[in-house]
This record gives C-alpha cells, structure tokens and sequence, in this order.
C-alpha cells in the first residue's frame, strides 16, 4: 500500500498472466503448409516476370526466356497449392463473385486471375518463338502486376489478429519484395549460362541485401518480447538458416556480377539455390512464427501491455470492461475482445455477489 509520498514498496507483487484456462486467447490458423508454399512461389513468379521484362528490353533473350518460364511454372504450382488449400477449384471461383477493395484477399484474388494467363502467355510465346509481339505485350504487364502477386500476401498475413505477423505491418511488404527478388534472381543465375546471368545476379543481389537489412529493421522495431516467434523454435531455426543462406548466396552473386566468377556455372548455379531456398525459408519462417505467436498468449498479452506502460495510460492501465484501453485503437480486434472477457467475467461476479447479498 502506498504511503503519502514516502515512496514505500508496494506489498502486492505486479500480476502475472494466465489466460482461462492456459487457452490460446487467439485461434491458431488452420492453414497447413500449402500457404507458405504458396506464398513462396507466388514471390517468385511475380520477381521472375519483373526480371524477364527487364532482361528482354534490355537485349538479354536467354534470361528473358528462362525467367518468363520459371514464372510460368512457379504461378502455376503456387496456384495449385492454393487450391489444395481450398479444398477444391469452386471456391477460388466462388471469390470472383464480389470485388472488395478492403479485402486483402479478394483484392488478392483478382490479381491472381489477371496476372497469371499474362505469366503463360508470354512464357509460351517466348518458349515456341511464336506470336513475339503478343508475348512483349505480354510480358510488360505480367511485371506490373507480378510485383503486386510478389506483396499482397504480405498484407494478408498482417491483416489478421495474429501478433506476430500484424505487428509487422511496416515491414513485411518490403521483406516478402526483397526475399522475392532475391529469388527470382537465383533462379536466373541457376538457369542461364554464367556469361548471361550478370543481371540476374545484380537483381539477386538487391533483393538480398534489402531482404537482410528489412529482417533487422523488423526484430528492432518488434522489440525483445514481440520479436520473440521469429527467433525461438522452429521459426527462429528457419530464419537463422535463410539468412546465413541469404548470406552466401550474396558473395555469389556479388562474384557473379563482376564477372569475376569465370566461367564456374556451378559456382553461380550454388549461388541462386541458396537464395531460392533462403527465401522459402524466410516464408515458412514467417508463417510458423504467427502460428507460434497465436499459440502462446503471452505474445498477445505482453506487447499490449507494453504499449500501455510506454503510452503512459491513465490510472494503473488496466483493461477496461469493454476490453479497450485508452490510445490502443490500434491493436487487433481479436485481441482486444480476448481481453475483454475478463472484464466480462468481472462483471459477471460482481452481480452474482449482489444477488448474494
């Protein structure tokens, strides 16, 4: 108990969490390991048409080719991942009936349907020697819209009420683009000789360099405790592993674009396969850190109540009935109504005392 201002310790030790029960205050997502294989080759075909646009108006034919089929090919499995997810095609169809700019995931889904006939069509052109014309005209589009494939699933994920993924909202657009393009060019790098992979290797290079910096940007800004999912346990191992491999596959690349690499095509081809499994290891890594986050609920608790200590919130900062705090609009509102259950629960006892009395 306080004193008047004798500044005396307090008796009561601050309170410690427990959720009802040890429950999750969030449900952990459904979704298996058909989404982050999706969101991976999602990535990679939307770089890999940016780059074949780049390399084909540029005067680099080989690269143009191989990227617009490594495009072809990633969009078409992402696609069939996603469906598998589904459950089967009519549900994906059934997301056509309605346009809903709020919705990440309908907004998603017409990308998705305008984007990928673009990918086959200008893969198909380039891979025949047919119809050259109808594939740039292709081809040009395909590298709008593949940089949009390449980052909405970003904001799908942040959209939600998980911790780990919704308070990343500043950064994880930026780290699924670098991861992406770190990709798409070591998939260039794997698939064209070492005398025409030098742009693919600088666009690897980009995309590794700004994959690595977002990543640290990412845990600083998160902080210790909501950090956390990203560096313990399987996620934290997945993370590890892509950056060292994000790492390696940057000395590469950097060797490959000074053509200082010779002719060594095994050297470049090591190269972009450690970037092209670093970044499904950054997506996987990821998405096991949100199904992490929901699955303990001191990653949901913890970070509120950090945000409530450092606004400076009236009284003792408390949780109201309503499950609100003052200046914390902005949490999830998942999170915000798991807390308001104990307000509810308080209500409740009060009552029943009065009914007692």
């Amino acid at each position: 108990m306080k004193g008047g201002g004798r500044g005396e310790k307090p008796m009561v030790p601050e309170a410690g969490f427990a959720s009802y029960y040890g429950r999750p205050v969030l449900k952990e997502t459904v979704w298996g390991s058909d989404i982050p294989s999706y969101l991976f080759l999602g990535g990679l075909a939307g770089c890999s048409s940016a780059l074949a646009a780049a390399a084909q108006l540029s005067g680099h034919p080989e690269l143009a080719r191989a990227s617009k089929a490594g495009a072809a090919g990633a969009i078409s499995l992402s696609m069939v991942a996603l469906v598998h997810d589904l459950g089967r095609p009519a549900r994906f169809v059934n997301m056509l009936r309605v346009v809903k700019v709020t919705s990440p995931m309908s907004v998603g889904t017409w990308i998705l349907s305008a984007y990928t006939p673009l990918a086959l069509g200008a893969a198909a052109s380039a891979v025949t020697g047919k119809l050259p014309r109808g594939g740039l005209a292709a081809t040009l589009p395909a590298a709008v819209l593949g940089t949009a494939v390449a980052t909405y699933t970003s904001v799908l994920l942040c959209d939600t009420a998980v911790p780990a993924w919704h308070e990343g909202h500043r950064e994880m657009p930026f780290l699924f683009a670098g991861s992406a393009t770190a990709a798409a060019g070591g998939l260039g790098m794997l698939a064209v000789r070492p005398g025409q992979a030098v742009q693919a290797a600088r666009f690897a290079m980009l995309g590794a360099a700004a994959e690595l910096t977002v990543k640290r940007l990412l845990l600083r800004r998160l902080g210790p405790a909501a950090a956390e999912p990203y560096q313990k346990g399987r996620a934290g191992a997945m993370m590890r592993a892509s950056e060292v491999l994000t790492a390696a596959g940057l000395a590469g690349a950097g060797l490959a674009s000074t053509g200082l690499a010779g002719k060594g095509r095994a050297a470049a081809a090591l190269s972009g396969a450690a970037l092209m499994v670093a970044s499904a290891l950054t997506r996987f890594g990821v998405f096991e850190a949100g199904r992490a986050g929901a699955r303990d609920p001191k990653y949901t608790v913890g970070p509120q109540r950090q945000r409530l200590r450092e606004q400076g919130a009236t009284g003792s900062g408390e949780i109201g009935v309503s499950g609100a705090a003052p200046g914390a609009g902005h949490r999830s509102g998942a999170a915000a109504r798991g807390q308001g259950l104990s307000g509810l629960g308080g209500g409740l006892a009060g009552r029943h005392r009065r009914r007692r009395r």
